[in-house]
């Protein structure tokens, strides 16, 4: 297998886009990852497009964005893997590198959510664990599922709906200080425990939003790399798993295997040492799309031990300066969450903490030269673990 960098970044303003269609959305950070490979579309040999659409007006997004984009006619397909579709398409870009199919190759992530009504979106999302016997029969939506995780973790650890809100107020600071994040606005522990229940105990403030939004990687092979950007910042690995759909035949509702065992793959892969990977990495990207899932991912990933990981936020441990920053740009909480576009946007953004391109007060100290993205689709039904590395 060859060795894949990326060398080029875009991410869009995230929010409630009604300014712009699927494809212009797209064209913001296709664009300004052009520009930062300092490329041109003919230079692209293939794109992948992440994105689950459903509630948006495109049937056929790649097709669209392939050739608003004018990317056409190079290969151009569509992957989904719920809210991990984004790391979806960057692995399968990734794939087509290194194993020696395309040197250069642009992953897109793109979603426009709001072009549905509220109840459709939540809907769509609900019906993506089992339908029969989870949405159809028992009416459990999104936030219903990660309380089911919330409401397990708490009777067993002792942590707190105040603990919860941490994670929230620690996302939405960051996400104050990033020009891109939906929410820009930082809260407090007390907004946030008195914000409405959504499903208990998860509030308003414990849930990500809806969001439109683009990300754009170009991926290249070592040879093509070294002629486009002196600060290549190289995929040092990727581990991926699926965990059941139905939650009845899973063990226990305080982590998710899948994200253990696609963990364990990419540390093995980029000779981490599971039992201390903080040691190796700078900055991380976990999937909060309930603060519950955060603290659940530090756990997940060996970032603390089991039923400790309330405690490192509780310590302010994954602010910049703690064990690890973790989440530095809001996160899925206040950047949003466009859920094709997520699993991209963590690559752009870890690619620009590596180079140290991001603003300052938000900026992580980067002296090991690694970072990690963790994206999860559902809960737990698809999970990737991506290592980046300067070297």
């Amino acid at each position: 297998m060859r060795k894949v960098a990326v060398v080029g970044v875009g991410t869009s303003k995230f929010g409630n886009r009604t300014d712009v269609s699927l494809p212009e959305l797209a064209w913001e950070s296709v664009k300004e990852a052009l520009d930062d490979a300092r490329l041109g579309t003919e230079d692209i040999e293939a794109f992948v497009v992440g994105n689950v659409g459903g509630w948006s007006s495109e049937m056929l997004p790649a097709v669209v964005v392939g050739e608003y984009c004018g990317l056409v006619p190079k290969s151009g397909v569509r992957v989904e893997a719920a809210c991990a579709t984004g790391s979806a398409a960057v692995r399968t870009a990734y794939h087509m590198i290194a194993s020696g199919e395309a040197d250069i190759v642009m992953a897109i992530g793109v979603e426009k959510m709001n072009e549905s009504p509220t109840p459709t979106v939540v809907e769509f999302i609900g019906r993506a664990g089992n339908y029969f016997w989870e949405f159809e029969n028992f009416g459990l939506t999104f936030p219903g599922y990660y309380a089911l995780y919330a409401t397990a973790y708490m009777h067993r650890y002792g942590a707190t709906e105040e603990d919860l809100c941490k994670v929230a107020v620690k996302n939405h600071y960051y996400g104050s200080l990033n020009p891109k994040a939906q929410f820009q606005k930082a809260i407090t522990v007390e907004e946030c425990l008195n914000s409405r229940y959504v499903a208990w105990p998860l509030k308003l403030y414990d849930s990500s939003p809806i969001t439109d939004g683009s990300s754009a990687v170009i991926l290249a092979s070592e040879e093509a790399a070294k002629k486009i950007t002196d600060t290549p910042v190289w995929i040092k690995a990727i581990g991926y798993a699926n965990g059941t759909a139905n939650l009845s035949k899973r063990l226990d509702f305080i982590g998710l295997e899948a994200a253990q065992i696609a963990a364990q793959m990419a540390y093995k892969k980029a000779g981490i040492d599971p039992q201390e990977p903080v040691k190796y990495l700078d900055v991380a990207e976990v999937h909060d799309c309930f603060t519950i899932a955060e603290i659940m991912a530090y756990e997940d990933l060996g970032f603390a031990k089991r039923g400790e990981g309330y405690k490192l936020v509780r310590e302010g441990q994954t602010y910049i300066g703690g064990l690890i920053p973790v989440n530095v740009d809001g996160g899925l909480k206040a950047k949003g969450h466009p859920i094709g576009a997520t699993g991209v946007s963590m690559i752009a953004e870890l690619t620009r903490q590596l180079r140290q391109q991001v603003e300052k007060s938000r900026q992580a100290p980067i002296r090991k030269g690694m970072a990690l993205a963790h994206n999860i689709g559902g809960t737990g039904h698809y999970a990737f673990v991506t290592i980046l590395s300067l070297s």
